[in-house]
């Protein structure tokens, strides 16, 4: 019986495999030989999860046909990656990826790194930063004051509590939003909300819209739903939204679900402005598309006197294209895992019916916490520090990379949690690589993209800062080295580094 569990082409993997750039033919360089380079580009794919495990790959003379390159080259790669552990075959069942032993699976996401590994590796792979305290801990306190009366009932609540939807509401009404708390599910974090939504309007095989870049985990959720991604590219920089662009995608591929990050996008940090806002809703009311907006970069931003544009939501009078999607995740902390959407009552009602089968509704006692941080004025007071100590980080390390990493390009945001970074030529999935090798963990470009895009470039998040930014960039730069002189093999250890 075959133990391969998916399938990759033979036009897929070629062009997975030609998004990889060529290492640079500088002085020291030497390439590598043509099947050498096959087999690294397979094994990088693999690594990144870029093809998943258990995938079988194309034989061998449909893969050489696709790569322009003899079938000699490909049987040699694929006998160098059963050497490594990277790939299994058998008679007349072909030949399937996997990993050595000993070797963790592949991430498909963006998953922190384990608290064991912290003392030697720097993580800049989550985009999260640790808690506000004493705010987490008075939260909790206030919860624990609040959840007898709830402690009475089943504690089942798939709307969510009505105290935080009628708050949430409010909060909503006060950014000049009229909302009521029938507009309001309270979800298991963004993430909740997002797999919500997705269940509910795009069925399998249905085309969603997506900036290109995106959020890698919600790109990720989509295409373990089926989805079929249709990818629209940014504008440059910090330019936010091509407008051109998605009328033409929204016209010509009627997407069911488009979604979109309007507030310091991730991972590009690009702020869309209120003429970029109104002309997308207006598009998507066009083409009958339903817009999810993402909102839980929002009230990051980092700069004295940034006026924020009004919410996407602001823009649909009638209230029936845009569903917004916020969380407490990324302005608070990430362990406090409530998120929300905010859309009209019957999708509310839609989406409720729907979570019957799923989780039931979201842990009260996290839900009386947030409740407690936003009727108290706690929330604001814990955001104003989480923006003090993310505008901290984002200078040291912006002011680092510039020092270690000149040739490196990117434009700094003025909010948000993350650096989109152009590596000068360097491959991101290799410098990924490199990184864990040298202590440093690093998300590549490919991850938010679609089938390849963005091999030039990292996500550099802004949760590390001082002397730990300064060491980040200093094992980038050692990492960058290693690719562009084609050293391979294992490393010095990276010496353990504390604060």
């Amino acid at each position: 019986m075959a133990q391969w569990t998916s399938a990759v082409g033979a036009a897929q993997l070629a062009r997975l495999l030609n998004s990889q750039q060529d290492r640079p033919s500088g002085p020291g360089t030497r390439r590598p030989p043509a099947y050498r380079a096959l087999a690294d580009g397979v094994r990088l794919l693999v690594l990144e999860g870029r093809v998943s495990v258990a995938a079988r790959l194309p034989a061998e003379r449909e893969l050489a046909l696709a790569l322009s390159v003899s079938r000699t080259t490909v049987a040699a790669a694929y006998e160098a990656l059963r050497t490594e552990g990277f790939l299994e075959s058998r008679r007349g069942a072909g030949s399937w990826t996997a990993v050595p032993a000993g070797n963790p699976l592949p991430a498909r996401g963006l998953e922190p790194l384990p608290p064991e590994a912290l003392g030697s590796m720097i993580d800049l792979g989550c985009a999260a930063l640790p808690a506000p305290e004493p705010w987490l801990t008075r939260a909790v306190q206030g919860a624990l004051e609040e959840l007898p009366p709830y402690a009475h009932t089943h504690g089942d609540y798939p709307a969510g509590l009505p105290a935080l939807r009628s708050m949430l509401a409010e909060r909503y009404t006060a950014r000049g939003i009229p909302t009521m708390p029938e507009q309001i599910m309270v979800t298991t974090g963004a993430m909740g909300a997002m797999d919500a939504i997705c269940h509910l309007f795009a069925g399998r095989g249905e085309r969603i819209a997506v900036e290109s870049p995106s959020y890698a985990n919600i790109l990720q959720l989509m295409r373990e739903a089926g989805a079929r991604l249709v990818p629209v590219a940014m504008a440059d920089g910090l330019g936010g939204w091509d407008l051109d662009r998605w009328r033409q995608v929204l016209r010509e591929a009627a997407p069911r679900l488009a979604y979109v990050v309007a507030d310091f996008h991730n991972p590009t940090g690009a702020l869309a402005d209120e003429d970029q806002r109104r002309r997308l809703v207006e598009a998507a009311r066009s083409a009958g598309t339903v817009l999810v907006v993402d909102e839980t970069m929002s009230e990051l931003h980092l700069e004295d006197g940034l006026e924020m544009p009004r919410p996407v939501c602001g823009f649909d009078t009638a209230g029936s294209t845009v569903i917004t999607v916020g969380s407490a995740s990324k302005a608070f902390w990430a362990g406090m895992r409530i998120g929300w959407v905010r859309a009209a009552p019957d999708v509310i009602r839609s989406l409720v019916a729907a979570r019957a089968y799923a989780d039931l509704g979201t842990p009260v006692l996290e839900q009386l916490a947030v409740n407690w941080l936003l009727s108290t004025g706690g929330w604001e007071q814990a955001v104003d520090l989480r923006r003090g100590q993310a505008r901290e980080n984002r200078d040291a390390l912006v002011a680092a990379v510039r020092r270690e990493l000149p040739s490196w390009e990117f434009s700094v945001p003025h909010g948000g949690l993350t650096l989109w970074v152009r590596t000068g030529g360097v491959s991101g999935s290799r410098l990924a690589e490199a990184g864990e090798r040298v202590g440093v963990r690093v998300p590549s470009g490919p991850r938010f993209g679609v089938d390849g895009a963005f091999e030039g470039y990292v996500r550099l998040p802004f949760t590390v800062g001082g002397a730990v930014a300064e060491e980040a960039a200093v094992r980038l730069a050692a990492a960058a080295r290693l690719v562009e002189t084609g050293a391979s093999g294992p490393t010095e250890a990276p010496r353990t580094f504390v604060a």
